[in-house]
C-alpha cells in the first residue's frame, strides 16, 4: 500500500501565539527571546523580522543592531505549551497516528483515510487556520522524509513577508523528478558541513547524490553512504513513532554575565537539580546516571558524570552528585557562562516510604519525607508557600533591594 504522510509546521508559532495575545502587533517585526542586554538568544521571529535578516539563535543584541524597531517579548512557555497541545489533540483527532517532533511540528499517517492527501491537508489546514487562527504549512508525499522536504520547499518558495501557510504535494512516481533539481543542503540530515564535503566531490544537488552508487557513497562517507544513497531516491520506511520513551532530562541556565562565586555556582546547582528531580518525578521514573555541564568563557565545554548502583530520585541527592562533579572541574575564581544538570538511566520509580517502613539509611527516609512535605505543600497553596533557607535568604536581600529602590 502507497502510504500518505503529511509534516505539519505551525508558521513563526511562538509569534503567531504572541499576536492572537495581542492583535496590534500582527504585522510588526516582533521576536521572542532573552533580553538584548545580556546574553539573550532569539528563539522565534516574525515574518516582518525575517525581511531585516533576522533569524532564530541569532544573538538578540544583533537582531536589535538588523531592525532597531524589533519588538522584543518574553519567551512563555506555559501559553505556547497550552496552544500546541490544542492543535496536537485536533491532529490525533483526525489521525491516531501522529508523531508530534517538538511543539509545532508533526507528521500524520492518513493512509487509512479514503481521501486523497492533498484534500485532506487542505482540510485540516483550513481548521486550523479557523479554529486556532494560527498559519500552518503542510508538506504531503509517501513517507516523512519526502513530506519534510516538500513543506520545506513550499515554505522557502512562498512570499517571505507573511507566514507561508503552504500546502506542497510530492505525487507517488514524482519523487525523483522533485528531488532530482534541489540542493544537497535541502536533504534531511545533511548539514553545512556534510554539504561542503560533498561539493569537493561535484555533489551539489540531490540528484547527483542519487546519480552515485551506494558503494561510492561509503568509500566518501563512511556508514552514512548507504543511508544517503537511499535518502537521494527518496526511500523511507520509517513508520511514524506515537510514543517517545525519555532517555534522560536535564536543565541548563547561562548567565547574563559570566559567574566565579562558588557560593553563587552551587546554589544555582542547587535550583537546576531540584527542577531536574521534580521533572524525574513528575515522569515517574528514577535515575542512576547524574551529569554535569559547564563551560568556560572560551567556549570550552567540559561534561562530566557519575554512574551509581542503587537509582535516585531525590533533589538532594541529584545536587549532592552534581557539586561533587563540579569541584572535580572548578577552580576558585574561574569563570563560568552556562552550566547545567541532568540525569539519565531512567528507570522505575523508587517505591513510596511509608510509616512502617525500616531503613539503614536515615538520611534517604528523612529527605524524601521533607520532599514529600514541600511537594504537598506547594501543590496545596502554591510554589512559594514555603522555601529551602537559601530561597528565603535570597527572597529577604533582594525585598531590601526593593525597599531601598535598588
Amino acid at each position: 500500500m502507497i502510504r500518505k504522510i503529511l509534516h505539519l509546521d505551525l508558521d513563526a508559532f511562538y509569534c503567531a501565539v504572541e499576536e492572537l495575545s495581542n492583535p496590534t502587533l500582527r504585522g510588526k517585526p516582533i521576536a521572542v527571546g532573552g533580553s538584548p542586554e545580556g546574553r539573550g538568544v532569539i528563539s522565534s521571529c516574525s515574518y516582518a523580522a525575517r525581511l531585516f535578516g533576522v533569524c532564530s539563535a541569532m544573538p538578540t543584541a544583533r537582531a536589535i543592531k538588523l531592525c532597531p524597531n524589533l519588538i522584543i517579548l518574553p519567551p512563555q512557555h506555559k501559553k505556547y505549551s497550552k496552544v500546541s497541545k490544542q492543535v496536537m489533540d485536533y491532529l490525533r483527532s483526525t489521525t491516531p497516528t501522529v508523531e508530534q517532533i517538538s511543539i509545532d511540528e508533526a507528521f500524520l499517517d492518513v493512509s487509512d483515510i479514503t481521501e486523497q492527501g492533498n484534500i485532506l491537508a487542505q482540510q485540516i489546514q483550513k481548521a486550523i487556520n479557523a479554529s486556532y487562527n494560527l498559519p500552518c504549512s503542510i508538506g504531503v508525499a509517501p513517507n516523512k522524509l519526502l513530506a519534510k522536504i516538500a513543506n520545506n520547499v513550499g515554505k522557502s518558495a512562498a512570499s517571505q513577508t507573511v507566514p507561508p501557510n503552504t500546502i506542497t504535494i510530492v505525487s507517488p512516481g514524482e519523487e525523483a523528478e522533485f528531488l532530482d533539481p534541489l540542493p544537497v543542503i535541502a536533504m534531511w540530515g545533511v548539514g553545512p558541513k556534510t554539504a561542503e564535503r560533498m561539493e569537493k566531490h561535484g555533489i551539489l544537488t540531490i540528484g547527483d547524490l542519487a546519480r552515485r552508487t551506494e558503494i561510492e557513497l561509503t568509500n566518501l562517507f563512511g556508514k552514512v553512504g548507504k543511508e544517503l544513497a537511499k535518502r537521494s531516491k527518496g526511500i523511507d520506511d520509517r513508520p511514524l513513532i506515537t510514543h517517545h520513551e525519555a532517555k534522560s532530562f536535564s536543565h541548563e541556565i547561562t548567565f547574563s554575565k559570566d559567574i566565579n562565586s562558588e557560593k553563587s555556582l552551587t546554589r544555582t546547582l542547587l535550583k537546576l537539580s531540584e527542577n531536574v528531580g521534580k521533572r524525574l518525578r513528575s515522569k515517574n521514573k528514577s535515575a542512576t546516571t547524574i551529569k554535569l555541564k559547564i563551560r568556560w568563557p572560551d567556549f570550552t565545554t567540559i561534561t562530566r558524570q557519575v554512574t551509581y548502583e542503587e537509582p535516585i530520585d531525590l533533589d538532594m541527592q541529584i545536587y549532592s552528585a552534581a557539586r561533587l562533579l563540579f569541584h572535580n572541574v572548578w577552580h576558585e575564581g574561574k569563570r563560568v557562562r552556562p552550566i547545567g544538570v541532568g540525569v539519565s538511566g531512567l528507570g522505575p520509580p523508587i517505591r513510596q516510604l511509608n510509616l512502617w517502613d525500616t531503613f539503614d539509611d536515615n538520611e534517604y527516609k528523612k529527605e524524601k519525607q521533607l520532599q514529600d512535605a514541600l511537594v504537598n505543600l506547594r501543590e496545596r497553596y502554591g510554589t512559594h508557600i514555603v522555601f529551602r533557607g537559601y530561597e528565603y535568604q535570597r527572597m529577604l536581600k533582594r525585598n531590601q533591594r526593593n525597599n531601598r529602590g535598588i
